[in-house]
């Protein structure tokens, strides 16, 4: 089995990473973030980030998956907020509804719900959707 390894572009205030579809991706991306999140000195939302950042690409992975095409992340840094994006070439949309009791998946998305102080699905250019949730560095309930 081939590692997964990110593909990616920097700038100051973003980093774009693109990985293959496998489970494997996820923990590499929370690393890739936390590191991030370390250059940027912004310490403070890093265990909601990396949480956040797996139920996203853990559902890109699981559900949105397209033969021959990469996930990529995106994390940006804004004024009072970090903003992660998830990318992928599916067209399916994740829908969030809380799972029955003793359900052992279906959180992810309640989960981001209470994390983030806000998140979304927007169209992207080309095939699939993006799915984002901006974390703020203050006044969060996390």
């Amino acid at each position: 089995m081939e590692e997964s390894t990110p593909t990616s572009g920097r700038d100051g205030d973003a980093v774009v990473l693109r990985w293959r579809q496998a489970a494997r991706s996820v923990p590499l991306a929370r690393r890739e973030l936390r590191r991030t999140l370390e250059r940027w000195d912004w310490g403070a939302v890093e265990d909601a980030a990396s949480l956040v950042l797996s139920e996203l690409l853990t559902n890109a992975v699981r559900h949105g998956q397209v033969p021959g095409r990469e996930i990529e992340t995106r994390f940006s840094r804004m004024p009072d907020a970090l903003r992660i994006e998830v990318h992928d070439a599916s067209e399916r949309r994740p829908l969030m509804d809380l799972p029955v009791d003793g359900a052992d998946g279906g959180w992810g998305l309640p989960l981001v719900d209470t994390l983030a102080a806000k998140w979304g699905i927007d169209d992207r250019r080309g095939p699939g959707k993006l799915v984002w949730a901006e974390l703020t560095m203050g006044g969060a309930s996390w």
